[in-house]
């Protein structure tokens, strides 16, 4: 270990050094006293992170002999996850603080997951990925089960732990064939031995057991059993938390495994993730149609939204991986600007997750129900809105690599999967009057709404050209893609 190694993880470094410090703090203090205060500077630490990475941002450098990788790539991802965990804290302090559930633990859990999703992004090994994996997945274990006095909150916690241990025992067999039939765990060995057509049966397990595991942490169908489930008992701002930055993360090292270390044999895992794309788009399109809980509805929705972005790394092309970065980016926008609507559902003081109850809502507050409008049908891809265009990124890049059927699959899972967020949009304005929601919503939340259905509907136009997000990613896509 070198200072020069300690230089590249300057980031991860200063969210650990904060997580660990601000554990003593919480010794030596109030406790939850000071818990809302945490997380709004946790948000603020993030934002500073990210900033930090954008302008320092410069080529490729590797530590400890490759195990950690940081590029184009990796700062994309990392920009991205640290941007959507803290808006998702601060839209979901007031909650939090509200249903008494804002523990001085939570800034601190989501800080460590933060860091572990830092990691994952730039493993350069399997060890180091597996490290990045666990160190997020443990963190999300507990916050997951953060209302210990709720059945649900605890039942969402015991099942995605069992189910996320299942899924880190195919992740580390997949792992150990790797190393056994290529001899290293370095990302850069294995793809001297991981060459199309050459690649030993073994490896080849070792491929399918290691993108089964990476599955089940994007809820790529058919390991998406544990998503309705947590995402209904989880608190809400946890649920948000789960829909957003663990995706893109996931998603990345998703990326980073097939092209790092498998790059050479593309053929190969090209027909499972088309597989994975496929089986996801329609089970979460289907499924999602007969739900009257918005949370559940979420869930099966980000399986459906998994199938796309994954559709565009199952093109195996450059431009396939730009559409997937752009897909996700966009993805993370609209879950935000939605959770942060579905954090302010409320009757009677009470959190209401019925979709139901958005019945002619749109008569008693008009402004909210647009900005809901436009998020749900940039979620169903409805053009101009900015969903539009990051599936036609991922449909175009299928296309263009000779799959035109995929792009045929996605189009029809499109389809089916607009009746149930065309459903919430006639509730709204439509739907019969009766007594609804009376809660309101607070500053953040509002902004939050507002701010992100008002990107939604205007970064497609010319002089905003989705704040110059596809030449980022196409950047960082080349990186990778090398």
């Amino acid at each position: 270990m070198t200072g020069a190694d300690l230089a590249i993880l300057i980031p991860e470094i200063v969210l650990s050094l904060f997580a660990m410090g601000a554990l003593m703090a919480a010794v030596y203090t109030s406790k939850d006293g000071m818990a809302a205060t945490l997380t709004s500077g946790t948000a603020l630490i993030f934002v500073v992170i990210a900033f930090y990475i954008g302008v320092t941002a410069d080529g490729t450098s590797m530590a400890f002999g490759g195990m950690f990788v940081d590029d184009a790539f990796a700062r994309f991802a990392k920009i991205t996850i640290l941007l959507s965990a803290a808006a998702v804290l601060l839209i979901g302090r007031d909650y939090m603080q509200k249903a008494d559930i804002l523990r001085f633990e939570y800034p601190v859990l989501v800080t460590l997951s933060v860091v572990g999703m830092m990691v994952m992004v730039s493993a350069g090994d399997l060890i180091a990925l597996y490290m990045g994996l666990e160190l997020q997945s443990l963190a999300l274990y507990v916050i997951a089960s953060l209302r210990r006095d709720s059945v649900r909150s605890t039942e969402a916690g015991l099942k995605y732990f069992i189910l996320g241990a299942l899924s880190s025992g195919l992740l580390l067999y997949g792992a150990s064939l790797t190393y056994g039939y290529a001899g290293t765990t370095l990302f850069s060995g294995i793809i001297e031995t991981a060459t199309a057509g050459e690649m030993p049966l073994g490896l080849l397990f070792g491929l399918v057991f290691v993108m089964a595991g990476l599955a089940f942490k994007v809820s790529a169908a058919p390991f998406h059993m544990w998503t309705p489930d947590v995402y209904e008992g989880a608190p809400t701002p946890i649920t948000a938390l789960f829909a957003t930055a663990p995706k893109v993360a996931a998603m990345a090292l998703f990326a980073r495994v097939v092209y790092d270390a498998f790059g050479g044999a593309v053929g190969d895992w090209q027909q499972i993730v088309a597989f994975l794309a496929v089986f996801s788009m329609f089970l979460g399109a289907v499924a999602a149609i007969g739900q009257t809980d918005i949370k559940r509805l979420m869930a099966y929705s980000s399986i459906s939204h998994m199938g796309f972005a994954l559709m565009g790394l199952a093109a195996g092309t450059e431009q396939g991986v730009t559409a997937m970065l752009i897909y996700m980016a966009i993805y993370v926008t609209m879950n935000i600007g939605t959770f942060a609507f579905i954090l302010s559902m409320e009757k009677d003081g009470r959190p209401v997750t019925e979709i139901s109850a958005l019945s002619s809502f749109a008569s008693r507050e008009g402004t909210k129900a647009l900005a809901l409008l436009i998020l749900m049908f940039s979620l169903a891809g409805v053009p101009p809105m900015v969903g539009f265009f990051g599936k036609y990124a991922v449909l175009l890049a299928a296309v263009d690599a000779g799959m035109a059927w995929l792009a045929i699959a996605g189009v029809i899972a499109s389809v089916i999967g607009a009746y149930y967020y065309l459903r919430i949009v006639y509730l709204m304005y439509f739907g019969q009057a009766r007594e609804g929601l009376d809660g309101r919503m607070g500053a953040v939340q509002y902004a939050g709404l507002m701010a992100m259905a008002a990107l939604i509907a205007l970064a497609w136009l010319p002089g905003v050209n989705l704040l110059g997000l596809e030449s980022m990613a196409a950047q960082a896509a080349e990186t990778l893609v090398r």
